[in-house]
This record gives C-alpha cells, sequence and structure tokens, in this order.
C-alpha cells in the first residue's frame, strides 16, 4: 500500500474530524510485517486544549440531560456495536495484530458492557441523612465531574476505550480520548459510533499523537477533573503524581506480573488449559498474563510436559483463522524487549521447555524453568508469549513466592481444597484472585483492578462511578424550626 493511498485519521474535536495544527501527521503500522496501516493526527497541546475546551462546554450545554437520553445512547450504541463487530473486528486483526478470535472477544465483551451501562444513569443516586439540626432536611446528591480524560493502551483498544467513554458519558460527563498510536483506527470508529448512536456534538472527542508528548497536557489540564488511564506502572505513578497537583480523581489499571498457582490436587488437564489462555491470549500481550506458574513439587515434571506440549502445538498462523492463538508482537521495541528477556535467561542458564524461536514478528509460545532472580524475566514484566515455571512445597511457599513482586493485578490458584482456596484468596496481594480457571477475566460490572504497582482504584459499572462523579451535600431548613434549639 503505497503511502498517499492510505487516508490521514484527523482529531474528532466537537462532532467533527479536526485537522492537527501544525499539519503532521505520523503512522500506524500492521504488526505482521510493519507495513502501512494508516496515518493519524499527530497532537500538539494546542489540539489537546481545543479537545478539552470543546469537551468542557459540552458538558456545560449538556448536563442536565435526562438520564433516560443518557440511557438511549447506550442502548443504540450496544444494538450498533453488535452490528458493527465484524467491521470492529477487521480493524483489530490488523490495526494491532489481533487474532480472530481475541478480537472476537472484544467486541463481544464491548457490546456486553454497553448494554450493562445503559442501566447506570438511573443508579446516579443520592440519600436522604438524618440531620441533628431540629427541622433541617438533609440529603446527599451525586453529580457529573466535568470532563474525564481517558488514556487506552494498544492491546485492548476497543474494550477500554468503550469502558472509560461509555461510563463518562453514562454518569453526564463529556470525555477526551487519547488512544495508543499504534490503534488510532479503532478510536476513529468509536468516534462514529457515539455519534451515531445520538451523543451531543462536544461530548465524545478524540486526540491522536505520541503520549509523551502531549499526555501532560491532556492530564494537567486545568479542565480536566478526572483520568482513567491504562498502560504502563512507570506512566502511571507520574500521571498520579499530575493528578495529586490538579486534585484529580484518577483511577489507574497498570502492569502486572500475575501468578498461577497449580496445587498437587489439581485437575492437571484443566490447568494446563488454564496456563496457555492466561500466557498465550493475544501472544501474552495482556496486562493479567501469568508469567509465573508456581506448580507443587509432586506434579511439576507432569505438568511441566503437558504444558510444554500444550504450548508447541499453538497455531501462529492466520489471524483470521479462529484456531490461531499467537500473532505478532506490535512493534520493534516490543520485540526487542521480549527477545532480551528470552535470550537473557537462556544466557544465565534457564532451561527452555518450549518456544524461544521466531517466525517473523511472531514470537513462539515460550516457556521457561529454572528463572533465578538476576533474570531479567523473573520479576519485570516482558508482555510477551513467554512465562516462567517455578516447584513449590506448600501453600505457605507459593505464597511467598506469590507474592514476592511489586505487581498484584490478578491472581489464580487451581485446586479441589475450599480451604487452600479460600486461605490463597485471602493472602494473595492481587485486587483480583480466580479459583480453578485463567488469570485472565473481565466482565463489565466487577471491581476490575489491581494493587500496589498494579494500578489504583477499579473500573467497572459500580466502581466508575467513585472518579466519574462526586458527592454534593445539601440541606434545607425549614421555616417553622428557624429559631428553634439547635
Amino acid at each position: 500500500m503505497r503511502k498517499d493511498e492510505v487516508r490521514g485519521l484527523d482529531h474528532w474535536i466537537g462532532g467533527s474530524p479536526v485537522a492537527p495544527g501544525d499539519g503532521a501527521y505520523f503512522e500506524s503500522l500492521n504488526p505482521i510485517d510493519d507495513s502501512l496501516y494508516s496515518r493519524a493526527a499527530a497532537g500538539t497541546p494546542a489540539d489537546v486544549d481545543r479537545a478539552v475546551e470543546a469537551a468542557d462546554t459540552a458538558y456545560r450545554r449538556n448536563r442536565d440531560l435526562s438520564a433516560a437520553a443518557r440511557e438511549g445512547w447506550m442502548i443504540k450504541a450496544s444494538a450498533l456495536m453488535e452490528r458493527d463487530a465484524s467491521q470492529f473486528a477487521d480493524t483489530l486483526v490488523d490495526e494491532i495484530g489481533s487474532p480472530i478470535a481475541k478480537a472476537g472477544f472484544e467486541t463481544r465483551f464491548a457490546t456486553s458492557f454497553l448494554r450493562a451501562a445503559a442501566g447506570v444513569p438511573r443508579r446516579i443516586r443520592g440519600e436522604t441523612i438524618p440531620s441533628d439540626a431540629p427541622g433541617r432536611v438533609s440529603m446527599s446528591f451525586r453529580e457529573p465531574v466535568g470532563v474525564v480524560a481517558g488514556i487506552t493502551p494498544f492491546n485492548v483498544p476497543l474494550i477500554k476505550g468503550i469502558k472509560q467513554s461509555a461510563m463518562a458519558l453514562a454518569t453526564g460527563n463529556a470525555f477526551v480520548l487519547l488512544p495508543s498510536e499504534a490503534a488510532p483506527r479503532v478510536a476513529d470508529q468509536l468516534a462514529r459510533l457515539w455519534e451515531e448512536a445520538g451523543v451531543p456534538e462536544g461530548l465524545f472527542n478524540i486526540v491522536y499523537g505520541d503520549g509523551a508528548k502531549i499526555g501532560d497536557a491532556l492530564t494537567g489540564h486545568p479542565k480536566v477533573r478526572a483520568i482513567t488511564f491504562t498502560g504502563s506502572s512507570r506512566v502511571g505513578r507520574h500521571i498520579a503524581r499530575i493528578a495529586a497537583e490538579g486534585f484529580k480523581k484518577y483511577t489507574l489499571e497498570l502492569g502486572g506480573k500475575s501468578p498461577l498457582v497449580v496445587c498437587a490436587d489439581a485437575d492437571i488437564e484443566k490447568a494446563v488449559a488454564a496456563a496457555i489462555f492466561s500466557i498465550f491470549m493475544y501472544q501474552g500481550q495482556v496486562c493479567m498474563g501469568a508469567s509465573r506458574i508456581y506448580v507443587e513439587r509432586p506434579i511439576f515434571d507432569r505438568f511441566s510436559k503437558a504444558f510444554a506440549a500444550a504450548a508447541a502445538k499453538l497455531s501462529s498462523g492466520d489471524l483470521r483463522d479462529p484456531a490461531t492463538m499467537l500473532g505478532p508482537i506490535i512493534s520493534g521495541r516490543q520485540r526487542a524487549r521480549v527477545r532480551q528477556h528470552i535470550d537473557d535467561a537462556r544466557g544465565k542458564g534457564a532451561e527452555i521447555l518450549a518456544g524461544g524461536e521466531w517466525t517473523g514478528h511472531v514470537c513462539h509460545a515460550t516457556i521457561l524453568s529454572g528463572v533465578q532472580p538476576g533474570m531479567e524475566v523473573a520479576a519485570q514484566e516482558t508482555f510477551g508469549p513467554v512465562t516462567s515455571l517455578y516447584p513449590f512445597d506448600d501453600l505457605d511457599e507459593a505464597l511467598r513466592l506469590a507474592n514476592d513482586t511489586e505487581y498484584g493485578l490478578s491472581a489464580a490458584i487451581f485446586t479441589r481444597d475450599i480451604d487452600k482456596a479460600l486461605r490463597f484468596a485471602r493472602e494473595i496481594e492481587s485486587g483480583m484472585v480466580h479459583v480453578n480457571a485463567p488469570t485472565l477475566h473481565d466482565e463489565p460490572h466487577v471491581p476490575f483492578g489491581g494493587s500496589k504497582a498494579s494500578g489504583f482504584g477499579r473500573e467497572g459499572t459500580e466502581a466508575d462511578l467513585e472518579i466519574m462523579t462526586e458527592w454534593k451535600w445539601v440541606s434545607i431548613q425549614t421555616d417553622a424550626a428557624v429559631g428553634g434549639a439547635h
């Protein structure tokens, strides 16, 4: 495809495409072969300011719309998402190298989230509160915060784009999206979806560009009152400082080094299947990926052989073949990181039970054994199809090893012993825990998020109310009680 054949994506501001202020565009590449897929506006701080101002104006113009109106947008958007699922899936395949099965999961989740979000506008409720003052009526309201900024990652751009924008709109706010540079076209499709769903112009806006150059202009803008971010822990810490300085609300969903624990009494076949899904879905480019797998010593060899055999059979062919699980690593920089982690482990004595090789931009499903603390892969997030196996002797040791990390996003345990399962759920330092299931799971209404360096706050149709709205206390002194006892 020639560069002049690719239409540039302009910002979406105030309900219309808007060219970048300095006329510059950047290239988004298809990760299969790094061919040109699209061009998008390279945003400037001035572009960000224009988007936030448009959002603030639209918020003030539409803040008194009824719950029924916002409910209607969600219902219409869910129907449109269902109608256009194949178009969104095609973009996910070609823009971010998503196997079609994973792309289908994103479109189904987006539809489900929109349906769940349709109930949010009618749940934004306050309460009446007893007052110590005679004759005084005391009550509380939840009000929208105003302009919400969202920053989404490349790996699940549709899920995160829908999560962030739907909750902002459903709660009466305006929204400005800064999507990953690797996924601009998905964001453009979202803009068209919200427009067709009837969202008034200016309530949903997009500024494309390099987050390192314009991210601070967005998160630090004085009219942005809440921030929802998904990305690295390093950037999350930076955003938290900006939010604190500006007294802004924020939610951070960050990195992970998620443990999966397999006890000797586990169903090994199911545990292997869960491990395969937990680390190799979307070629390991998932924050909840089980990059550390702890197996009780009596079954360690048996599990290792079964897991390695299953990994060796994973398909890395046509991304539109439902059987394909492994696609390309997103970029040259990320490919170099995955290679470095594998090579460092190999060079320092780790054993490669499966994978370790590449076909083009596709890294084969890689399983390491004998990983030691000095290896990069031991503590750092690889964000690729690479996991490490470790033996343990009892649950005390498994918990100690699993908790020995700065991260705390997701964890899983396989056991038939309910006491072990419940103890693990209580003592693991993780925001999410799954028993006899993969580390990868999400639903629209659950409190999704992590602890420690894996995040701050929670996402979901219930949890997001904490950053998308704020409390207002109102008291009314009736005439009959004025001058009475206090």
